[in-house]
């Protein structure tokens, strides 16, 4: 599994950050950043919940 991220689309609510804090952290903006590209066990599957709570949308989570 893979994640990418759309910084530009990130709206800045921390859900992310929240659930799954060893895969995405906040730069000083609120903005979404990518802490691992390529998650496995909990941390794939918090990444996963906060794909779903993303309000912006700015999170996927992909097969490679």
């Amino acid at each position: 599994m893979g994640i990418d991220v759309k910084r530009d689309a990130c709206v800045g609510a921390g859900q992310c950050a929240l659930v799954a804090p060893d895969v995405f952290d906040q730069d000083d903006d609120g903005i979404v950043m990518l802490l691992q590209t390529d998650p496995e066990g909990a941390d794939l599957t918090a990444a996963t919940k906060a794909e779903r709570l993303c309000p912006a949308r700015a999170i996927t989570v992909t097969a490679r």
